[in-house]
């Protein structure tokens, strides 16, 4: 060969490999594109399931049937399942979701303050039941433990049962609330309330349209969130005014709003039992 097509050959070889590496990036280009429009679409229908998913538990058409207010529930529209007795001077508000774990851990911290200003007749206390993080999530966790709930008021067991399922409470994503048995096993924790009449009521979902009514009402309330805390209308959770809450805190607040004012003494709920 000679010594002038040696350059020429080194220069067709090196025009080659360019465009190799030419074609190379723009199959890496193109496969990119691809991939790209692929996870846009997804999540695209991602976000379409999740509305329509929402849409279908808010929507107060999906309820089955008439709401069944559980026994002796009280307030507007009878939606407050109540601890404490009827002319106790204060009352303590309590919205929450069963599958929340920020209301787990308020009830956790906070349960038995709570429950001696109950019983002492500084406060009576009202339960507002939510499902948001069925609707956040999926799975009918929050409307299962909310309607088993129900269920253990007319039973007369409701504070009992309401402890139980937040001591008891599984991670937010496992929606383990959702399955009947496991809430009619947890009953068993409660003395006198796994009955055929409790059973029942949970597997058929009595109260299931009440606890959407009452999910309702939450999402119409304009709350910031599960758990919302109110003592006589004003919010306490996480602080009131510039007050941190906390035990000390708590038992203050209803001491300062309770001045001059009698323990309540009368018709104590059946549910504070």
């Amino acid at each position: 060969m000679s010594e002038n097509q040696e350059p020429k050959r080194a220069a067709r070889e090196r025009l080659a490999q360019q465009r190799e590496r030419d074609r190379a990036r723009e199959r890496r280009r193109r496969t990119l594109i691809v991939a790209t429009a692929v996870v846009g679409v997804l999540a695209l229908a991602a976000v379409v399931g999740l509305i329509a998913a929402n849409a279908g538990k808010d929507d107060p058409a999906a309820e089955a049937g008439p709401a069944v207010t559980p026994s002796g529930a009280t307030g507007k529209d009878g939606l407050a399942l109540q601890v404490g007795a009827d002319d106790a001077p204060s009352t303590l508000t309590i919205w929450e979701d069963f599958r929340c774990p920020v209301c787990a851990q308020f009830e956790n911290a906070f349960r038995d303050t709570i429950t001696d200003l109950a019983q002492s007749g500084q406060i009576k206390v009202e339960y507002h039941l939510a499902t948001i993080i069925d609707g956040n999530l999926g799975g009918s966790g929050s409307l299962r433990a909310a309607n088993a709930a129900a269920c253990a008021q007319d039973a007369g067991r409701f504070a009992a049962y309401h402890d139980v399922l937040y001591r008891d409470q599984p991670a937010e994503t496992d929606d383990a609330f959702g399955s009947n048995s496991r809430l009619i096993e947890l009953a068993g924790s409660v003395e006198g309330l796994d009955t055929p009449a409790f059973r029942s009521c949970v597997e058929d979902g009595t109260h299931d349209s009440w606890v959407r009514k009452s999910n309702k009402a939450f999402s119409e309330g304009g709350f910031p969130g599960t758990p919302t805390a109110l003592l006589n209308g004003e919010s306490v959770f996480p602080k009131k005014g510039d007050e941190q809450i906390s035990v000390a805190n708590l038992k203050k607040w209803v001491a300062d709003a309770n001045k001059g004012e009698k323990p309540g003494t009368v018709g104590a709920s059946p549910s504070g039992s």
